[in-house]
C-alpha cells in the first residue's frame, strides 16, 4: 500500500486493522467514490467497513464532545487499528433489527410526521370559532395531542370474563380464573375468597353473575384474616390476606413488570379493542376537527406516501409563498425521494415494527438524502437487501446522488448488480472466520479480474456453471382461496407440491403475506417456517446450544473417568447454573467495565479469563481438551475433534451443510446475523431424520449471503424438495429464481397497486410473461 496520508491524498488508508478476524490488514480506499465491499458470509467484510472505519470515525468525532454528552451516545468502542489517516466523518446505516417501540413509525423515522403536522397546524381548516392548535397537539405521542383514553395508542388493552376464565366448567379450587399467579400467591387468594365466603369448589358458571363479577373485577382490596388449611403434618399460622381482583393483577403484571415472561404471560389474558373514543385514530378530538384538503392527519397519515404526494402536489405546485404551499412543497419533495427508493406503498402511520430491515434502512437513507451534508463518508449494511431488482436500480441512482453532492459512499454488499455498478471494489476473504480477514484485492472493479484466490471474481464475472436441473412433476396442489389480508383481497392461488416454488414481486406486493397465509394452512401436514428472528436475544444462547449439540458434549465430559470418580454430571459443564460455571462472570466469560464518560466495555473475567468456568471443572478433559476449548472450536474444527460421537456429528454436519463451518460453537446469539440465525435454524431442522412431506417456507433466505454461500444453501433447500418436501421461499436473488420448479409473481407494484398474481408458471414463462416487472431481469439468468 502506497505511504501517502498527506492533505491531498484521496485515500482513506488503514494499517494495521485487527477488529474481530481481520489479519492486521492494511488497505487504501478512494474518497468521493462509491466503494462495495465483498466476499463471503464471515470474511471479515463488516469488521472492516463498521468495526474499524465506522468505529474510528464515531471515535474522532466524540473526542471533541464534551465528556458528560458522550454518555448520552451509544458508542462502538475503539478499534484495533494501527493508524487510519484520511477518513472524514461517517454516517452508519445498518440494518438494525429493532427499532425504538410500537410508537415509532414510518412517519416519525422520516420527520414525514412533524411536517404533516405542521402543515395541519399552520394551514388545516379549523371548525368556526375554534381555537388555533401548535403542531404538538397532532401528534399522539405527546400528552397534548394523545387521546387520553387510549394514550394515543388508538387500541385499549381489557380483560373479559371469557379470558380470564377460559373453562367455566372449573371450579375456583380447581383453577377456574387462569390468570391468578400460580404456587403460594395463588393458593392465597383461593383461601381469601373461601373466608370472605365464596363457594370454591362450585363449578364458576354455576356462580351468580354478580359474585363472578366482583372476583374478576372489584376495584376493593379488603383485608381479611385468613386460617390456611394445609397438609395435616404442616402447622399453618393465621395472616392477614389482602384480596386483589383478576383484573387489577393481570393489568399491573402487564403495565409495570420488569420480567419480560411476566408480561408476556399476562398479555395471554388482554383482549386488545379499538379505542371507543377515537376509533383508532389515537388523537384528541380537538386534533380530529381539523383538516387539510379534505382530510384529517390521520387520514393522511394512512395514505399510502405516492398517493398523499398527490393529494399535496396541488398546494406544492401553486405559486404561492403561504403556509400550504411551502410545508406542501417540503412534504413532496420528502416523499419523492421514498417513492424512489420503492417505498411509496408504505404510509406514514405504519408501525416501525412491521417494517423489514431492509425497509427500514431505506427510510433512513433516504432522510439522510434530504440532510444535505457534505464530505461525509455513508457507510451501509447490504443496502440492496429486501429489493426486488427494479428497485435496486432506483436505490443505485440515490446512491450515486449522495456520492455526487460531496460524499463517500461505503457500502457492505451481497448483490453482484449493485457491486457491478461500484467505482471501487474491496474484496475480503479468501474464506469465512479464521480463513478470513486478508484483503484480496482493493481497486477498480475490472482489476478483480486478476485476482486469483477471489471467490467473488468467479460469480461477478460469470465463471460459475450452473449444471441444468432435471424438471420435478408436482405431487400435487395447496389450493388457497379468497385470501384477504393486507394488501391481498380475494386473491386464489395454487402452490405445487414437492417442488421448489419461488414467490417473487417488487417491495410491498404481498410476498410475505402470502407466506403467512401459507403458514396457516392444514393442507401440507407438518409445516416449517424458518425466519430470520434471533435465535437468542442474550449471550448465553449459542450455536451449540441452540441446536442442541452441546448436550451430547456436556454427556461426553460427564462419561470420562474422572469427571465419574468426582460424581460431576452433564449438568457440572453447563455455563448457565451454579457448580460447574465461573461464579464471578456468571458463567459468560467475561465482566462489563463502566468507564463513566467513555463507552462501557467488556474485560475476560479476572479470574476464569474468559473460560467460563471453574478451574475444578477445567480439570476435567476430553482427548486432552476442555470444555471451554471446545465450545472455542470452529464447527469445521469440532467437526474432524468429535467425528466419531453420533450425536455431535450430526448437528455438525448439517451446520457445515449450510455454509456455517466459520462460526465457533460458543459464538453467543447476539452475535449473529439474521442470515446466520435462519440457517442455524435450517441446519437444526435438517437434523431430522424424518423429513419426507413437510412444507419449509423461508422468507428471503440468501438475505446477506455471498453468492458462494447461496450455492451452498440450494443445495440443501433442493435436497428437501429430492426427499419429498415441499419449498416456498419469497426470494430476489434472480440466480435462485431461475433455478425453481414453479414461480409465483405478485404485483404488479407494491400496497394498493399490488396485492395479485401477475403471471405464474415456470421461470422461462414468467421471463416471457410481458406484464412481469420480474420478467426482464429473470431473462437473462434464464437458459433457453
Amino acid at each position: 500500500m502506497d505511504a501517502g496520508g498527506g492533505a491531498d491524498d484521496p485515500y482513506v488508508r488503514v494499517r494495521g486493522a485487527r477488529v474481530h478476524n481481520l489479519r492486521s490488514v492494511d488497505v487504501a480506499v478512494p474518497r468521493d467514490a462509491l466503494v462495495a465491499f465483498t466476499g463471503v458470509s464471515g470474511s471479515g467484510k463488516s469488521s472492516l467497513a463498521f468495526g474499524t472505519l465506522y468505529a474510528e470515525a464515531q471515535r474522532r468525532f466524540l473526542e471533541s464532545v464534551a465528556p458528560y454528552a458522550r454518555r448520552l451516545v451509544h458508542q462502538v468502542g475503539a478499534p484495533d487499528v494501527d493508524e487510519i489517516t484520511g477518513l472524514p466523518p461517517a454516517v452508519a446505516l445498518e440494518q438494525r433489527r429493532s427499532v425504538p417501540s410500537s410508537r415509532s413509525s414510518v412517519g416519525t423515522v422520516t420527520t414525514v410526521s412533524n411536517s404533516l403536522r405542521m402543515l395541519l397546524s399552520r394551514a388545516g381548516d379549523y371548525p368556526p370559532g375554534a381555537e388555533r392548535l401548535d403542531s404538538d397537539s397532532f401528534s399522539p405521542n405527546t400528552p397534548v395531542g394523545a387521546c387520553p383514553h387510549c394514550h394515543g395508542l388508538g387500541l385499549v388493552h381489557e380483560v373479559t370474563e371469557e379470558s380470564l376464565v377460559p373453562d367455566p366448567s372449573l371450579s375456583i379450587r380447581d383453577g377456574a380464573v387462569a390468570s391468578w399467579p400460580g404456587a403460594w400467591q395463588g393458593k392465597n387468594l383461593r383461601d381469601i375468597l373461601d373466608t370472605l365466603g365464596y363457594d370454591i369448589d362450585r363449578p364458576w358458571r354455576e356462580l351468580p353473575q354478580d359474585q363472578r363479577d366482583w372476583i374478576l373485577f372489584t376495584d376493593e382490596q379488603p383485608v381479611v384474616t385468613v386460617h390456611p388449611v394445609r397438609e395435616a403434618h404442616r402447622i399453618h399460622r393465621p395472616y392477614q390476606g389482602t384480596y386483589s381482583s383478576a383484573k387489577r393483577l393481570v393489568l399491573r403484571a402487564y403495565a409495570e413488570s420488569k420480567s419480560e415472561s411476566r408480561r408476556r404471560k399476562a398479555a395471554e389474558f388482554l383482549v386488545s379493542t379499538v379505542c371507543p373514543v377515537c376509533g383508532g385514530r389515537r388523537l384528541k378530538p380537538e386534533a380530529l376537527a381539523v383538516t387539510f384538503a379534505g382530510r384529517t392527519i390521520s387520514e393522511l397519515a394512512a395514505l399510502p406516501l405516492a398517493t398523499l404526494a398527490a393529494v399535496l402536489r396541488p398546494y406544492a405546485d401553486a405559486a404561492d409563498t403561504g403556509p400550504a404551499a411551502v410545508l406542501s412543497r417540503d412534504l413532496t419533495a420528502r416523499i419523492e425521494v421514498l417513492v424512489e427508493l420503492g417505498l411509496g406503498y408504505l404510509s406514514a402511520d405504519r408501525p416501525s415494527p412491521t417494517l423489514s430491515a431492509g425497509e427500514l434502512q431505506r427510510l433512513r437513507l433516504a432522510t439522510q438524502l434530504r440532510s444535505g451534508l457534505f464530505g461525509v463518508v455513508y457507510v451501509l449494511d447490504e443496502p440492496s437487501a429486501g429489493l426486488h431488482p427494479a428497485d435496486a436500480e432506483a436505490l443505485m441512482s440515490v446512491l450515486r446522488r449522495l456520492k455526487d453532492t460531496g460524499n463517500s459512499v461505503f457500502m457492505v454488499e451481497h448483490d453482484l448488480d449493485v457491486v457491478r455498478r461500484a467505482d471501487w471494489v474491496v474484496d475480503v476473504g479468501k474464506g469465512a472466520g479464521v480463513n478470513g480477514g486478508r484483503i484480496l484485492f482493493s481497486g477498480p472493479i475490472d482489476g478483480l479480474r486478476e485476482a486469483a484466490g477471489s471467490v467473488t471474481r468467479r460469480h461477478l464475472f460469470g465463471e460459475v456453471v450452473r449444471p441444468a436441473r432435471p424438471a420435478r412433476s408436482p405431487a400435487g396442489l395447496i389450493r388457497l382461496r379468497g385470501i384477504t389480508r393486507h394488501n391481498l383481497h380475494g386473491l386464489d392461488v395454487d402452490v405445487p407440491m414437492g417442488l421448489f416454488t419461488a414467490v417473487t414481486g417488487v417491495s410491498g406486493s404481498g410476498k410475505s403475506t402470502l407466506i403467512d397465509v401459507l403458514s396457516e394452512t392444514d393442507e401440507a401436514g407438518r409445516v416449517v417456517r424458518v425466519d430470520q428472528k434471533p435465535i437468542g436475544r442474550t449471550p448465553r444462547s449459542n450455536l451449540a446450544t441452540y441446536t442442541g449439540l452441546f448436550d451430547a458434549v456436556r454427556k461426553l465430559f460427564a462419561a470420562t473417568g474422572e469427571a465419574r470418580a468426582r460424581g460431576y454430571d452433564a449438568g457440572r459443564f453447563s455455563f448457565n447454573v451454579t457448580g460447574g460455571r465461573c461464579e464471578t462472570c456468571q458463567g459468560e466469560g467475561y465482566v462489563s467495565v463502566e468507564l463513566l464518560f467513555l463507552p462501557t466495555t467488556y474485560a475476560p473475567c479476572p479470574d476464569c479469563h474468559g473460560a467460563r468456568y471453574n478451574p475444578e471443572t477445567l480439570e476435567i478433559t476430553y482427548r486432552g481438551v476442555t470444555i471451554a476449548g471446545v465450545l472455542g472450536m470452529t464447527v469445521d474444527e469440532a467437526a474432524e475433534f468429535l467425528a466419531d460421537v453420533p450425536a455431535a456429528a450430526r448437528s455438525l454436519r448439517t451446520l457445515r451443510e449450510v455454509g456455517l463451518g466459520y462460526l465457533r460453537l460458543g459464538q453467543p446469539a447476539t452475535e449473529l446475523s439474521g442470515g446466520e440465525a435462519q440457517r442455524i435454524k435450517l441446519a437444526t431442522e435438517l437434523q431430522r431424520t424424518r423429513r419426507t412431506g413437510a412444507l419449509y417456507l423461508l422468507d428471503e433466505p440468501t438475505t446477506g449471503l455471498h453468492p458462494a454461500d447461496t450455492e451452498v444453501l440450494m443445495r440443501q433447500l433442493h435436497a428437501l424438495v429430492d426427499g419429498g418436501s415441499t419449498v416456498v421461499v419469497v426470494e430476489h436473488d434472480m440466480d435462485v429464481v431461475a433455478g425453481a420448479d414453479h414461480v409465483i409473481d405478485l404485483g404488479p407494484g407494491g400496497g394498493a397497486e399490488g396485492g395479485r398474481v401477475v403471471a405464474r408458471g415456470t421461470p422461462a414463462e414468467i421471463a416471457a410473461s410481458p406484464d412481469s416487472r420480474t420478467a426482464p431481469y429473470l431473462k437473462t439468468r434464464v437458459t433457453t
